[in-house]
């Protein structure tokens, strides 16, 4: 008992000396206004993101595309300078996948070109086919052996009876000074406060017990449309005007090397799926025809980041690294641009920006634009396994590190950074906020985020964390969709985003002191 209370208070004293020892760690003043006059006046992250978007096309990992954008990257890094500019393995990804023709559209009962984009490692049709349509009810579940039979040569769909909810509200939006206001206030949960079950939480899980039966019946449909030898599975996009939110087969790891190529798959509008539903229910056939083909390849199964540095100048912390990073991988349907083309084009950006005002990181800067995030943290996990350990693990690479930076939410521009429940990292943060008040950014909030690489980091007990952005349309029209272009991007707000990261990146390269890390208290 005497020797855990030792413990406790040697921690809390170490906790308490990390956190009054770096408030007295201010910016660098002079440093930051040069960077907000090089990253706000001279900028060139819009080029960035030109030529991780429109020039390089999709980047689904480990496709043509991504090695378009990444080999783009590391020459660029190498014309301004940046150091050990190179593409790294972290590991085995798996198959390559590129869409070469999308084609379908309803013939009968009256000719109508089709929104619809086909899911990755899905197979193609084997040419131009013409079918019929074939709708599943939810109740047909029961006897779906029995309807086998007839799906041959058919396009088969599982039957809605969804009904369009018109929005009255924009589709992007900045966070109110409310919002922001409560995640500053945030407090860190007791772990031993028991939730009371309430009637909202009660219906939101019969909701989503509902969504699951309908997900379960969907994934049966389509075990039995391959086995009975269907042209394609069709499902509804749960976007609308428009909108595809598209991504790859449900069944986790399609692009493993020993996996089937998935059965064609298409997701349709939410429009044109619904006006199926109703023509069917009315007895009126309907007829498609389709044409989809796809390249998938074994050639090469690994997975690679795009690494590189501005060395440190300091000959005792050289050898110690700040990161910052984004993922440079997307989907399909389009060219990734808010997810993740800003944030990869922003990252890049704060390199040029450090390296072209010629500004001498005590530490090294390494930048990291990730692959495999996709589909799981690939790319990041794999590269912190390699070059970090596993959890806990306390060892001369974890002791070196200082923390990381991430970029992934969209084009919006930074409002604060989520401090990851460090409590000690959170005041330093505002001391390195306090110049960019006047740009939008003040909050700091004690709330974890998650769904990206920073987790990388953070589950290994290394210092990670993501900026909070503005959310603009990302969730309700960009995310994963088709309309993740380029022309969804706001110049001004990725302008914002390099120059506040390139502030923190080089306070914390310039920092006297470790970043502290988040206390944990090991039970005797």
């Amino acid at each position: 008992m005497k020797r855990l209370s030792f413990v406790l208070f040697l921690l809390l004293s170490v906790a308490s000396f990390g956190q009054s020892s770096v408030r007295l760690e201010k910016p660098d003043m002079a440093a930051v206004n040069q960077i907000i006059a090089e990253g706000m006046s001279n900028s060139k992250v819009m080029q960035h993101a030109f030529y991780l978007t429109d020039v390089a096309g999709p980047r689904l990992t480990n496709s043509p595309g991504y090695q378009r954008a990444a080999e783009w990257a590391v020459n660029e890094l190498k014309k301004w300078g940046i150091a050990n500019a190179r593409l790294e393995s972290w590991g085995e990804f798996g198959k390559s996948w590129q869409l070469d023709r999308s084609y379908i559209a309803m013939t009968a009962p009256y000719y109508r070109p089709l929104i619809a984009f086909p899911k990755t490692w899905t197979k193609g049709t084997n040419g131009l086919q013409s079918a019929e349509l074939m709708v599943v009810n939810l109740a047909d579940s029961a006897r779906l052996d029995a309807l086998k039979s007839k799906m041959k040569g058919k396009i088969v769909i599982l039957g809605r009876d969804d009904v369009y909810k018109h929005s009255f509200t924009a589709d992007a939006r900045r966070y109110t000074d409310e919002e922001l206001n409560k995640m500053a206030a945030y407090e860190m949960p007791i772990a031993s406060q028991r939730t009371v079950d309430t009637a909202a939480e009660r219906r939101q899980r019969e909701n989503f017990s509902r969504r699951m039966s309908a997900f379960t019946m969907a994934a049966k449909l389509k075990a039995a449309a391959e086995q009975a030898g269907a042209v394609a599975l069709l499902t509804m996009s749960m976007g609308h005007d428009g909108t595809i939110f598209v991504q790859g087969p449900s069944s986790r790891g399609a692009q493993h090397k020993d996996s089937a190529d998935a059965f064609t798959e298409l997701v349709v509008s939410m429009e044109d799926y619904l006006s199926f539903c109703r023509l069917a229910k009315a007895g009126v056939p309907v007829n498609l025809e389709i044409d989809v083909r796809t390249t998938i390849s074994k050639q090469s199964l690994d997975g690679y980041n795009v690494i590189a540095e501005i060395p440190g100048t300091d000959p005792k912390l050289k050898d110690e690294v700040v990161m910052l990073g984004a993922h440079l991988d997307s989907w399909q349907s389009s060219t990734g641009a808010t997810d993740n083309a800003a944030g990869s084009a922003a990252m890049m950006e704060v390199m040029r920006i450090i390296k072209q005002l010629g500004l001498k990181p005590r530490r090294t800067i390494r930048l990291a634009l990730w692959s495999g995030e996709e589909q799981g943290l690939f790319g990041s996990n794999g590269y912190v396994k390699k070059t970090f350990g596993q959890t806990g693990a306390l060892t001369g690479a974890h002791e070196k590190f200082q923390c990381y930076f991430n970029i992934d939410n969209g084009t919006g521009k930074i409002r604060g950074i989520y401090a990851q429940g460090n409590t000690a990292a959170a005041p330093i943060f505002r001391d390195w906020l306090a110049p960019f008040k006047d740009m939008g950014a003040s909050t700091v909030t004690l709330e974890n985020t998650g769904g990206t690489d920073h987790l990388a980091f953070d589950r290994v007990g290394l210092p990670g964390f993501q900026f909070i952005q503005d959310p603009i349309e990302y969730d309700t029209r960009t995310h994963h969709t088709n309309m993740d272009s380029y022309d969804h991007l706001i110049g001004d707000d990725l302008k914002q985003i390099s120059t506040i990261v390139a502030s923190f990146v080089y306070n914390a390269a310039m920092m006297e002191g470790k970043f502290p890390r988040k206390m944990t208290i090991f039970k005797q």
